[in-house]
């Protein structure tokens, strides 16, 4: 299955299929120098299955998890492009997570002034949301991708094989995902993960159902000006929750709990029985003080507002603003 993403002269195929890793010679221009990026927690096996369809491949193993995607090992990737000779007709393939995409999308974004990369997302989490839409970054300082640029991958490879290597918790991670842009955009998708007693099955499904919901989004709103903040839904205190945990939550964690807060109307309690469905968390242990030291940095803030995403019925949302005043009131009525 291939689904297309087109923007400003953008086009990009996400190609979605079983064991398409070993295909990644053909659906991909590998006949260059290529940096295969992975982390030490995505299986050998997976960058090494482009690597041996690159004409001249080289491999860079960045440590696993959220402490990675930072500008020390942003710059370990520009080091190396630089130390390979690689030019502006050269490449990069992202394999792993959204760390691993995020990192080599933002490096590919800044060698000289652009080059291009492939992303092989191996996580469900990143398959659902990181994998399109060209948002590349690093943290700094504590905040979550606050540095970062608009780079689109010029293709996409999903194989939703290298699911069957991710603990429960990363399966369930990158449900979380899924259940926002159901609930947002997808009245029919969140109806099928309600009564499917098991989504195994149906993941390859629910991954493009999901994606396409994306790429609309994004087609209509490369840039974030307006319609692609429903894609925050649960972000705004998520990203704080994430922030406050210190690695106690991971992402997906934190924008499912994030959700109910700004969940109403009969979406509240349908989103809450998901996400204890896919044993997801549906409250966090932080106070009001320790959330808005986070929230009021969320670098979508705009005149001193942030732009929140409400959902009370599920496939619809509405947009509200919300004062520094007005979000402490929201974190504090779940309190």
């Amino acid at each position: 299955m291939t689904l297309q993403f087109h923007s400003g002269g953008i086009a990009c195929d996400i190609h979605i299929g079983n064991g398409l890793l070993s295909e990644a010679g053909r659906l991909f221009d590998l006949r260059r120098k290529v940096l295969v990026v992975t982390d030490e927690g995505v299986p050998e096996a997976y960058p090494q299955a482009v690597l041996s369809q690159c004409a001249e491949g080289s491999l860079l193993v960045l440590p696993q998890g959220e402490g990675a995607k930072d500008l020390k090992h942003f710059e370990a990737i520009l080091s190396a492009l630089l130390d390979c000779g690689f030019t502006r007709r050269d490449a990069v393939v992202a394999v792993g997570g959204g760390v691993v995409g995020d990192i080599s999308g933002f490096a590919a974004a800044c060698y000289q002034r652009g080059i291009d990369y492939y992303n092989v997302p191996t996580t469900l989490l990143s398959q659902v949301d990181s994998s399109v839409g060209g948002k590349t970054a690093v943290n700094f300082h504590g905040v979550k991708n606050i540095v970062g640029a608009f780079h689109h991958p010029a293709a996409v490879l999903i194989d939703p094989q290298t699911l069957s290597t991710l603990s429960p918790r990363l399966v369930s991670e990158g449900l979380a995902e899924v259940v926002k842009m159901a609930a947002t955009s997808d009245a029919a998708l969140f109806r099928l993960l309600e009564e499917s007693p098991d989504i195994t099955p149906l993941l390859p499904e629910i991954i493009a159902a999901a994606l396409r919901i994306k790429i609309s989004v994004v087609e209509q709103d490369p840039e974030e000006k307006d319609l692609r903040a429903v894609l925050n839904f649960g972000h705004t205190v998520g990203h704080a929750i994430e922030a406050a945990s210190a690695g106690t939550f991971f992402h997906g964690e934190a924008v499912a709990a994030g959700m109910l807060y700004t969940a109403g109307g009969e979406a509240a309690p349908r989103i809450e029985a998901l996400l204890r469905k896919f044993s997801l968390p549906v409250s966090d242990p932080f106070t009001t003080e320790e959330l808005m030291r986070y929230a009021v940095r969320d670098k979508k803030r705009s005149g001193g507002r942030v732009k929140l995403v409400r959902v009370d019925t599920p496939g619809s949302f509405r947009f509200e603003w919300a004062d520094q005043a007005s979000l402490e009131s929201l974190i504090q009525s779940r309190k």
